[in-house]
């Protein structure tokens, strides 16, 4: 892998948005749901239980990166050699691409059920992609820009659920412990699928300057994200019945529906209107690795292999307009990052140091 230019580089500090902002998407709208679905109220637990998790898959993931100096491609090629780490390096492409359909399909099915019915999916995923396409080509350092507005513009959301407190009732979450651990275990399962982006980290790696110090930043972005989640997680079990969230696809969405102001009557309009700025570095970070990797693994240039993977996303967001096609789309995206997650990169993470020892022999 060729060094990359001091000019291209981001701060260690930004790691912290680029970690934080493609782990809040449009899942946090609608994961309280899932997470419900096996250990009821004591969801919450599973959150931080989830993500613990994430903690140590990102100290797995950096401590490949020091010890292989390069990204994901490169470790694949240091484990399996080229042709093999090449395949591997695909399925990772695919895997990224498969996400930038996951995230903007979901977002367009909230505008078309709340907003707007007849906005047509192939018009609102063209132009978007059109602008993840000028955003990614102006490199890593416009995307970090954008990671860092799409945190700090809309995170002014946070202090609307403090309209909820008047209706809430925190003694739905009590007794605590009220389920098996196998039910809570199964509910982080559900609940690490929403945490899924961080491992962008691993493409994004070189081109962080003294990337080894922004460890600590990737994991305080991490944490952020858990904080988040957990306080969205007992805000709305304490505003919803059992039987109510059972119903509720979008309880985000819902708890919004009681925010009142002098000068606005319907917040979660607004509230769907500013989600489409964290959702843009979502975008931006996954259709980049994507890319990236292609470029690494072909003499292809970069902006060739950007606008190949953008017109086959935009392709792939046509076909799908039926509600059970876009579960099965939440259903195997959610799958196949967890399998990457939390299988296959402790499992990488185990091979790369036994190369490293077979090596020095």
């Amino acid at each position: 892998m060729q060094p990359v230019p001091e000019n291209r580089k981001v701060s260690p500090s930004l790691a912290f948005f680029l970690v934080h902002s493609i782990q809040v998407g449009a899942g946090v709208l609608g994961f309280q749901r899932i997470i419900s679905i096996h250990a009821g109220y004591d969801g919450w637990i599973s959150v931080i239980l989830a993500g613990a998790l994430t903690h140590i898959i990102m100290f797995m993931m950096y401590k490949m990166l020091s010890t292989v100096k390069g990204d994901l491609v490169s470790i694949h090629t240091y484990v399996f050699g080229k042709w093999i780490g090449n395949f591997f390096s695909f399925l990772y492409a695919l895997y990224f691409g498969l996400l930038v359909i996951t995230i903007i399909r979901s977002y367009v099915e909230v505008v078309q059920v709340w907003m707007y019915p007849r906005l047509s999916t192939f018009i609102f995923s063209l132009f978007f992609l059109l602008l993840t396409y000028y955003i990614v080509n102006g490199g890593v350092r416009t995307i970090a820009g954008v990671a860092y507005l799409g945190t700090l513009l809309p995170s002014y959301l946070v202090l609307t659920f403090v309209f909820t407190f008047k209706y809430a009732d925190f003694r739905n979450i009590l007794p605590v412990f009220d389920h098996s651990v196998m039910e809570i275990l199964l509910s982080t399962r559900d609940m690490s699928l929403t945490y899924l982006g961080y491992e962008a980290i691993l493409m994004l790696y070189p081109f962080i300057k003294d990337p080894e110090k922004s460890q600590k930043y990737a994991q305080w972005g991490l944490f952020a994200t858990s904080t988040i989640y957990t306080l969205i997680a007992i805000i709305s079990f304490g505003f919803f019945a059992p039987d109510q969230l059972d119903k509720t696809i979008w309880a985000t969405l819902s708890m919004w529906k009681i925010v009142e102001m002098p000068f606005v009557e319907r917040f979660e309009y607004i509230g769907i209107a500013n989600w489409c700025l964290i959702i843009l570095p979502n975008v931006c970070i996954t259709v980049w690795c994507s890319s990236r990797v292609l470029k690494r693994m072909t003499p292809m240039k970069h902006r060739h292999t950007l606008l190949l993977i953008s017109v086959l996303c935009l392709a792939g967001l046509t076909f799908i307009d039926k509600r059970d096609q876009i579960n099965l789309l939440n259903t195997i995206s959610g799958k196949s990052g967890f399998y990457f997650n939390f299988i296959y990169i402790p499992l990488l993470f185990a091979l790369v140091f036994i190369m490293k020892k077979v090596k020095k022999q």
